[in-house]
C-alpha cells in the first residue's frame, strides 16, 4: 500500500465512511481565465466534507505579528483570494524594506483549513514577473503542485490562475513561490499553511502559536533584500520580524501550549531553545508523532524547508526566552567581517586617528556587547547591534529571538508587561556576608579539578 493510498484509505476511516477521499480526484490542469479557450475541466466527483469552522471544528492558531488569509464558502467549498504584490514591510522600530509578499503582508497571511475541507485559492499577479504558488508539504494532485514550468504555466503579471484541491491530511504546512524561488522567496514571498484534524484526538490545547522563520540580507541603508546573498545573512526572523520587533507568547499558567515552527530561510536550520521547559516534538511535517516515539527536549533543529511542532504544559511562570541557538542568528545587521580587537587597548590611537578621521572611536575591546547602548550614529533604515530595554538591563539580542511570557493569571490577550520574580527567586549581586558565610575568597581562583581518573591539569 502506498503512502498516498493509505492517506486516502485513513481519511476515509476518519470520516466514518462518508465522502472524504472516496475517489480520484479527476482534477486537470486549471485554465487562465484571460488565455484563450480550452478544454472545460473534467466534472470532479465530491470527495470532501462540510467546512470546517473556527470555535466549532477547531480552536484558531495564533500568529504573533502575523495575520490570516479570509475566506468565504461557495457551495461548500472555501473560497481564497490571494494577491502577490510589492510590500512595505517594516522588521523591526528603524528598518523597512520593499519585500514582496502576498495581500499587503510580509509574510503573507496564514491559512487555515481543516482536514476534508474542499478549497479553491484564487491568486492574482500584481508583481512585474511571473509566479506561481507551491503548497508545500500537502499531499495533493500533481497540477497543483505550483512549480511553475513543470506542472502549470507560471502566472504572468496580470493574470488570476485558480488552484482547487481537498485537504487530506492536517498537520503544520507551508507556501511559498516557486518561480525564480531564490528571488522571490528572498523577498518574502512565503507563508504558513495549518490543517486542523477533522477529528482530534490526544489532549487538547489551549494555546496554538505559529510561527515562521527566515533570514534576509538587508545592507544597512538599502531599501530591498538582497536576494543574491548566500551565506551573509543579516536579518533572522520570526513571522518577518526581528527582535525588539517580535510579539511575545502569551500564556496562563497551566495550559497546554503547541508552538508550530517552519523554516523557509534560504539556507540555514534554527536549532530553536526554549528555556525553563521540557517540551516534546510531536509532529513533523509528514504528522504526528506517536506518543511513544517522543522525547524531552529543550532544543528542536528546525531545517529548511520543514516544520516541527512542540508542545509542553506552562507549569512555571515567568519572561521564557525562545530564540535560534545559532548566536549570529541572535544579531540585527552586524558587519560579519570586523577585526578582533577583544583585549586590545588602544591607548593614544583614537586622538591620533581623529586627526583625520572626526568622531573615530576604537570599539569592541571587551566584545559588542556594549555597543547597542552606545547610541553611536548608524546609517538610516537600520538596527545594527540593536536589543532592547529590558526590565532590568539592557537585552543584547537581536534577530531570531523572542519570549514566552507565562502568567498565573491574565487579564487580556495584550503583553502582559515585565515578570515579577518572587523574593528570594532571584539572581542578585552577592553581598559580602553571604560571601563571608560561605567561605568564598573573590580574590582566588579555586583550582580546577581532574575530570578523569589520573587526569592532570594545569
Amino acid at each position: 500500500m502506498s503512502r498516498r493510498s493509505m492517506l486516502a484509505s485513513a481519511g476515509a476511516t476518519l470520516a466514518g465512511g462518508a465522502l472524504l477521499l472516496r475517489g480520484n480526484l479527476a482534477q486537470a490542469q486549471q485554465s487562465t481565465p484571460s488565455a484563450p479557450a480550452r478544454r472545460a475541466p473534467a466534472p470532479v466527483r465530491k470527495d470532501w466534507l462540510s467546512p470546517g469552522l473556527p470555535g466549532r471544528d477547531y480552536r484558531p492558531v495564533i500568529v504573533p505579528n502575523g495575520t490570516k488569509l479570509p475566506w468565504k464558502v461557495v457551495d461548500g467549498v472555501k473560497v481564497f483570494h490571494m494577491v502577490a504584490e510589492e510590500v512595505e514591510h517594516e522588521f523591526a522600530p528603524g528598518i523597512q524594506a520593499n519585500c514582496w509578499g502576498y495581500n499587503g503582508q510580509v509574510h503573507g497571511p496564514t491559512i487555515e483549513v481543516v482536514e476534508g475541507d474542499r478549497v479553491r485559492f484564487y491568486v492574482t499577479n500584481r508583481l512585474p514577473a511571473p509566479t506561481t504558488v507551491h503548497w508545500h508539504g500537502l499531499i495533493l494532485p500533481n497540477g497543483m503542485d505550483g512549480v511553475g514550468g513543470l506542472n502549470q504555466k507560471s502566472i504572468a503579471p496580470g493574470e488570476t490562475y485558480r488552484y482547487e484541491f481537498t485537504i487530506r491530511q492536517h498537520g503544520t504546512g507551508m507556501y511559498h513561490s516557486h518561480h525564480d524561488e531564490m528571488t522571490q522567496m528572498a523577498l518574502g514571498m512565503v507563508g504558513l499553511f495549518i490543517m486542523h484534524p477533522r477529528r482530534p484526538v490526544g489532549p487538547r490545547v489551549d494555546r496554538d502559536f505559529a510561527l515562521l522563520m527566515h533570514e534576509w540580507k538587508v545592507e544597512p541603508g538599502a531599501r530591498r533584500p538582497d536576494p543574491n546573498e548566500m551565506t551573509d545573512f543579516n536579518l533572522l526572523t520570526f513571522n518577518a520580524k526581528a527582535f525588539p520587533g517580535t510579539e511575545p507568547l502569551v500564556v496562563q499558567q497551566g495550559e497546554r501550549v503547541r508552538i508550530r515552527m517552519g523554516n523557509l530561510s534560504a539556507m540555514d536550520h534554527h536549532p530553536i531553545h526554549l528555556h525553563g521547559y521540557h517540551f516534546r516534538i510531536t509532529e513533523t511535517d509528514a504528522g504526528p508523532i506517536p506518543p511513544s516515539a517522543q522525547w524531552p527536549e529543550t532544543t528542536v533543529l528546525v531545517p529548511v524547508g520543514s516544520t516541527r511542532t512542540i508542545e509542553f504544559v506552562a507549569d512555571a511562570p515567568g519572561d521564557w526566552a525562545m530564540h535560534c541557538h545559532m548566536t549570529h542568528h541572535l544579531m540585527n545587521q552586524m558587519g560579519h567581517d570586523l577585526p578582533v580587537v577583544i583585549g586590545v587597548n588602544p591607548g593614544g590611537l583614537d586622538a591620533k586617528v581623529r586627526t583625520l578621521l572626526p568622531g573615530y572611536m576604537t570599539m569592541g575591546q571587551t566584545g559588542m556587547g556594549d555597543m547597542a547602548e552606545m547610541g553611536m550614529p548608524v546609517p538610516k533604515n537600520s538596527i545594527p547591534m540593536v536589543g532592547a530595554k529590558g526590565k532590568y538591563d539592557y537585552i543584547t539580542m537581536g534577530g531570531m529571538f523572542t519570549v514566552v511570557k507565562v502568567r498565573e493569571r491574565l487579564t487580556g490577550e495584550g503583553d502582559p508587561g515585565w515578570y515579577d520574580n518572587p523574593p528570594g527567586t532571584q539572581s542578585i549581586a552577592a553581598t559580602s556576608e553571604e560571601l563571608s558565610r560561605d567561605g568564598i575568597d573573590v580574590n582566588t581562583v579555586p583550582r580546577a579539578e581532574p575530570a578523569s581518573p589520573g587526569g592532570r591539569h594545569g
